[in-house]
């Protein structure tokens, strides 16, 4: 079958990466869909859809908007709010990924408008090899997000298309300039995109929970240093905003919501060499079940090298250097040693 007859579904974001690659893909011959998910019911939902659709009108490409608001709230906003209820740290975007881009929409691309292939902005490569699609870096460096797509497999992986793996930010920036795309002067979309300005996140918190007075307490002594208005507003790690005068800077080291506790030390007291991962993912079959791998327990962090093994229902990782601010709820991403390509990850439990 010749490129032009296949058809290819893009998430459109609205944003400049989706509408380089629709561009892209259709500058190659491919049959090319626009397909936005609405994810929320607001004002800034809506104006995601026109951005969308401004671009698949520009292109002259066929445009479609998918309801996702139902499995949005219940799998991304409710597993947000639930996790720092209970003491973690979540990862809303790859939630996203996994049940909404390559879940809902995923589903309806290839089942529904019966496409070939499914295409987003991200900044990552897939190579095919020995029957087996891997996910390897993109060329710009400070863009990797193979960390958020660590939930896909191999069903997910052999209809995708990254046509931006081999550019930067810049590059993509200009070929929007260059082409006179809607959206060629909109800004990076934010982190969190159901938290909007003038709300953050522990805005966005506190409006679901209230003041829970609790006690700072030291994780070495038991002293209590202070109190605090609920343990949902902090994360391991934490340095600012804890709002105590001590004699030496006092970090978040853990945190019992159960007892709505924050547990409070010195910098050194926040470094482990041990973590569990569960609720696993494995982008293709791995073979081996001790290896040395490299790793991320979050994403704007440097790989640290560690010794892996697979047991039955969680990965135990040991660190060859005691790694900071280890947290319940994020993500621990595993990548090889040799060539950084995905090999998958869980859920971090201390």
């Amino acid at each position: 079958m010749s490129i032009d007859k296949k058809k290819v579904v893009v998430a459109l974001s609205g944003g400049i990466d989706s509408s380089v690659t629709a561009l892209m893909l259709q500058k190659q011959g491919y049959e090319v869909i626009g397909l936005t998910g609405k994810m929320i019911d607001s004002l800034s939902a809506d104006i995601i859809i026109n951005n969308a659709k401004s671009v698949a009108d520009k292109l002259g490409i066929e445009f479609h908007v998918f309801d996702a608001v139902e499995k949005f709230n219940d799998k991304v906003i409710n597993y947000f709010v639930n996790s720092y209820k209970i003491g973690k740290t979540p990862n809303p975007c790859i939630m996203c990924n996994q049940y909404i881009k390559w879940g809902l929409l995923f589903d309806y691309a290839v089942n529904q408008l019966e496409a070939d292939y499914f295409a987003t902005g991200h900044y990552a490569e897939i190579r095919f090899a020995d029957g087996t699609y891997k996910l390897y870096p993109a060329k710009d460096e400070h863009k990797d997000q193979l960390y958020f797509l660590y939930r896909l497999g191999q069903k997910q992986l052999s209809k995708t298309i990254f046509p931006l793996s081999s550019y930067n930010k810049s590059e993509v920036k200009k070929i929007a300039a260059d082409y006179d795309l809607p959206v060629k002067d909109s800004k990076e979309s934010q982190d969190i995109c159901f938290i909007q300005k003038p709300l953050n996140t522990k805005k966005f918190l506190y409006d679901k929970f209230g003041i829970q007075k609790g006690d700072f307490i030291d994780v070495l002594t038991g002293k209590k240093w202070g109190e605090h208005n609920g343990s949902y507003m902090y994360t391991i790690g934490q340095r600012k905003g804890i709002g105590i005068a001590a004699p030496y800077p006092l970090y978040v080291i853990d945190i019992d919501s159960s007892k709505n506790i924050v547990y409070v030390g010195r910098d050194e007291d926040n470094y482990r060499k041990n973590l569990k991962l569960v609720d696993l993912n494995f982008t293709y079959d791995i073979k081996k079940t001790e290896f040395d791998a490299l790793i991320k327990i979050r994403y704007n962090m440097d790989f640290k090298k560690a010794h892996i093994r697979v047991l039955r229902d969680f990965v135990d990782v040991e660190f060859y250097e005691p790694v900071n601010s280890i947290t319940n709820g994020q993500s621990g991403v595993l990548y090889d040693i040799d060539d950084y390509h995905l090999i998958g990850g869980g859920f971090i439990v201390k």
